[in-house]
């Protein structure tokens, strides 16, 4: 079987797979989220928070919650890092203290689910940090942006109504109902392919066939791995991520671990449809997520399979940077799947990709990572490119526009509008600043386009909180990682707290009844208008610095 065949194939499967579980795991994500009861286990953690959860929310005291909850993340992660030495299960390893201001990047990267690490996890964090704080942060700063997007879907759905739900209810069932059961099981799957699971330090030692002695490490890294993937977190227990055999030993487990990737967020529109009373719309937005990632998937394969760019090929392909057990066609979608979503996982090296190539993940993080994105995040994105769609269409034909039944005024399209250029401009002025500082300019591994590109990407990811990175850009020091840092506070919360309010304008309004000149917006025309409208404003925002980095040097 060829290269390119196989590839096909791969990809074939996993879309039959994430299809066959797309109603079951949507429809079972709309029970959690709309019944009534509570399970024991939920009383007793509502009674030790002291949350009542019979009582909702408004928007704003949604929003507050979310900040407050985010804000004892931060502080209590950094601080773990911090006194970790003092703690049981530390490495105890001369150098592997964490400074403050890495503590500091570390803490906000796992709390607002962009994983950005700045260091290697086998020489730095001990089991007990890797457990008990970024495990723990794995699980629960997914569910922040799934209950976020539930949050939204009710804005749609209710009528005359300032309530949107209870943020600990929705936090606790997202983590509870939904993550922790699939996380458990994948996490066994993951020990069946050959992941690590123990308490082994870093200490056993192996003679290599040449004489030489070899440590390796062990750790609960199975666990760790299956919330990593799942809840789009991407961080790695190992320096390499899902490149490492104790992380990603096979290649079936590397299908297993892209599949993880894109589960949740590719079921979450079924999910929204049954909320708002209309499967169809459902399958319209997930419609989008999917003609959106097969673009991106087909592209980036093709880049690495055929296109030389400025890396070393062989056998008709781009192989430095790829982990021959995966093989390129593999990888080339690993890397298409985390970076369309919030991941940031990597089994390969994204900096030694084809020049075309690494522009595709960036690309992909640019989109606004709504194909099918992180998961909440990925849907709420969309929702919002859906009711800038519908607000351009009205302005074609002279209508009021509607979306599900809610119009949207100048109100609503203030709140999605400023969404969608938050992320850009942290992007941008970013990338500014550090290219025009001579001291932070030198972080560069590489000079001209591929330098650009190595700041450009470190900054697209940190505010679309996806973490992976080009590798050679040097970026823990106290500059980046207080840059980086701001960067992904305010690509996670600025777009949170819109969301919430647009969510909280929309639940105010009553119904408005479909018309004749109502937008259809569960036909394949509105389809394409949504994923136009996203490549279209992508590339207005982002085309002329592309065009400075990985297109410049794609044709150099």
């Amino acid at each position: 079987m060829s290269t390119t065949t196989a590839g096909v194939v791969f990809v074939a499967t996993l879309i039959i797979a994430l299809a066959a579980v797309h109603i079951p795991l949507g429809d079972y994500m709309y029970r959690v989220y709309s019944g009534t009861k509570h399970s024991r286990a939920e009383r007793i953690v509502y009674r030790a928070i002291g949350v009542q959860p019979g009582v909702e929310q408004t928007w704003g005291v949604y929003a507050r919650s979310v900040l407050a909850f985010s804000a004892m993340s931060v502080l209590a992660l950094f601080f773990l890092q911090l006194i970790q030495g003092h703690l049981p299960l530390h490495l105890h390893e001369p150098g592997t203290e964490m400074t403050a201001a890495l503590a500091w990047n570390t803490a906000i990267s796992f709390v607002t689910n962009t994983n950005w690490q700045n260091y290697a996890g086998e020489s730095t964090q001990g089991h007990l940090v890797q457990m008990a704080g970024l495990a723990v942060q794995n699980f629960v700063s997914a569910a922040v942006g799934m209950a976020v997007a539930v949050a939204l879907v009710r804005g749609f759905a209710r009528r005359h109504t300032g309530d949107l739900g209870n943020f600990w209810v929705d936090l606790v069932r997202g983590t509870l109902r939904i993550l922790l059961p699939i996380a458990f099981v994948f996490a066994i799957v993951l020990i069946a392919g050959g992941a690590i699971q123990n308490f082994h330090p870093h200490d056993q030692v192996a003679q290599t066939i040449t004489g030489a002695t070899q440590t390796i490490p062990g750790g609960p890294v199975a666990s760790q791995e299956s919330i990593k993937l799942l809840g789009t977190n991407g961080g790695g227990f190992f320096n390499v991520n899902s490149a490492h055999p104790f992380e990603n030993p096979t290649a079936w487990t590397n299908w297993v671990e892209i599949f993880l990737i894109l589960l949740i967020a590719f079921s979450l529109p079924r999910t929204f449809g049954r909320m708002v009373g209309s499967t169809k719309q459902g399958y319209a937005i997930a419609s989008v997520m999917a003609v959106l990632a097969l673009i991106s998937v087909a592209l980036t394969n093709f880049l690495q399979l055929r296109h030389h760019g400025t890396v070393p090929t062989a056998v008709g392909s781009a192989l430095e940077g790829v982990e021959t057990r995966f093989g390129v066609a593999d990888s080339a979608t690993f890397a298409a799947s985390t970076t369309l979503t919030s991941t940031g996982a990597v089994d390969s090296a994204h900096d030694s990709y084809t020049s075309l190539g690494g522009m595709m993940t960036m690309v992909n993080m640019q989109l606004g990572e709504v194909a099918p994105g992180g998961v909440g995040s990925g849907l709420y994105g969309m929702l919002i490119l859906a009711v800038i769609t519908v607000f351009v269409a009205g302005l074609m034909v002279g209508r009021t526009p509607e979306y599900l039944g809610k119009k949207i005024t100048p109100r609503e399209i203030k709140f999605a509008a400023s969404y969608f250029l938050v992320s850009p401009l942290i992007v941008l002025v970013g990338t500014a600043l550090a290219m025009a500082l001579p001291g932070e300019r030198a972080a560069m591994a590489n000079s001209g386009p591929h330098g650009l590109s190595e700041v450009l990407y470190a900054f697209t990811s940190a505010a679309n909180n996806n973490g992976s990175a080009f590798a050679g850009l040097g970026a823990n020091t106290v500059w980046w990682n207080t840059a980086l840092g701001l960067a992904m506070v305010l690509g996670r919360f600025v777009p949170l707290v819109l969301v919430l309010a647009l969510a909280g304008s929309l639940a105010r309004q009553g119904h408005t009844p479909e018309s004749i000149g109502t937008l259809p917006t569960h036909r394949p025309q509105f389809v394409g208008m949504v994923a136009g409208v996203t490549l279209i404003l992508v590339g207005l925002t982002f085309l002329p610095m592309l065009a400075l980095g990985p297109l410049a040097e794609g044709i150099h």
